[in-house]
Order: C-alpha cells, then sequence, then structure tokens
C-alpha cells in the first residue's frame, strides 16, 4: 500500500533527537558571577588605598570561578565571565596601586614632612591637654596632615577651621577631644568650600594653646599656619 502525504516511515516512529537527549543543564557558576560584580567595583580603588581590596578579591574570586569551570566543564559555564572579571580586576588593582603611589608620592610639598594625629596625642596617664615631646619637636616646622573638616556655620569662603582625627569626630556631632583639632588658618584670602572629604593641609605647625573662642568649644593646642590645601 503506498504511504500517504502524512504517513511517516514506521522506524521513524517513537524516534527522538538524538543531540538533544544527551544535552545537561550546567549551572553559571555562582563564583564567576561575584567575581563579575566586583570587577564591575574594581575602579573604586583609584579613590582610596583601603579600597584595593575590591579587585583583590576579584582577582581571587576569578581565578577561582576559572579553576572550577576548567576542573568541572560538565556542571558549569561561565569561563569567558571568569576570565573576563579576573582581567578587569587585576586591570584595576594594578592601576589603582600605582595611581595612589603617584599621589602619595607628589602630594608632599618641597620642604614639607608628614605627620599624623598620633603623634600630638599625650602618653596613656598624663592629663589630656598634655603636650607630648613629638609634638614639641615639630613646633615650628613645615607639615602636611590629613584629616577632616570640622563643620560649622559657613559654607563657603572658610579661612579658619578645625581639622579634626576622624570623620565619626566632624560629620555626627562629636566633640572632639583637644588633641585631636588642629586650628587651621589658610594663606589664600579666598578661602575653601566645606566639605565631607579627607583633606591634606600643608603649613607651619606650631604650638600655642588658645582658649575656646569663634565658636571653637575647649580651646585648641595645635595650628597650622600660612596653610594650603594639597
Amino acid at each position: 500500500m503506498a504511504a500517504g502525504l502524512f504517513d511517516a516511515p514506521p522506524a521513524a516512529i517513537g524516534r527522538v533527537d538524538e543531540p538533544a537527549a544527551e544535552a545537561t543543564y550546567r549551572a553559571l557558576s555562582g563564583t564567576a558571577i561575584a567575581a563579575g560584580a566586583l570587577a564591575v567595583l574594581s575602579p573604586l580603588a583609584f579613590a582610596s588605598w583601603w579600597l584595593l581590596i575590591v579587585p583583590a578579591v576579584g582577582v581571587v574570586l576569578g581565578l577561582a570561578a576559572w579553576r572550577d569551570i576548567v576542573r568541572r566543564p560538565e556542571a558549569l559555564t561561565g569561563i569567558r565571565l571568569a576570565v573576563g572579571a579576573t582581567v578587569v580586576a587585576a586591570a584595576c588593582l594594578a592601576g589603582g596601586v600605582s595611581f595612589l603611589s603617584w599621589v602619595y608620592a607628589t602630594e608632599l610639598p618641597e620642604g614639607f614632612e608628614r605627620i599624623h594625629y598620633g603623634m600630638l596625642q599625650p602618653p596613656e596617664a598624663a592629663p589630656a591637654a598634655f603636650i607630648p615631646e613629638s609634638a614639641r619637636m615639630i613646633d615650628g616646622r613645615d607639615v602636611l596632615l590629613k584629616g577632616y573638616m570640622y563643620p560649622g556655620k559657613q559654607q563657603h569662603g572658610i579661612r579658619q577651621f578645625l581639622l579634626v582625627r576622624d570623620q565619626g569626630d566632624c560629620c555626627f556631632g562629636g566633640n572632639p577631644k583637644i588633641t585631636d583639632r588642629v586650628l587651621v588658618h589658610l594663606a589664600d584670602e579666598k578661602g575653601i568650600g566645606f566639605s565631607p572629604r579627607q583633606k591634606k593641609i600643608a603649613g607651619r605647625f606650631v604650638v600655642r594653646p588658645t582658649a575656646g573662642r569663634d565658636g571653637i568649644e575647649g580651646g585648641v593646642l595645635y595650628h597650622l599656619e600660612n596653610a594650603f590645601t594639597r
């Protein structure tokens, strides 16, 4: 009997597509996804030394995902994501280190020295307003100090302000201890605007205990005179 137009040959009945039957599901590597997310955030490394942790972890996760996918290709996919994330994170890590090193090397004016708030603190058993020898040794010297502007009523054209040790003091209404505050006197008559970001201030360091005035409660021990921003 002749086969009709829509009749299938006996051998074709019940046959399935062999490649489709043999195909297995492969999951996208979760580690590769995490590495990709960190790679997107890796340019943050150019902003601060501590943010270098972002691309560093991205490189570690990218390499781990790459290794797992190569070892288990039948179960995992995402090799391109893992490789791409590793490359981007590594590039940002290297670029961030280079950029921050350049900034550190060039931010110090010639003839100045770096100081930090730890040099201004009294010994453990001494009174709160005790001036340590480490502070007296830099009295009258040109220095660079990093800190945060203590907020006041004036927002623009600021020529005098307190430079405090950390953001907890300057941004959340805290009253910084007297050895954590330095009164800055800017040389530029135009002054600067208030900013919550860290400031790099260079100037002549002077030890001169001064009673509280101009809204500076508790007074100050230390000054940066003829100062300018970096």
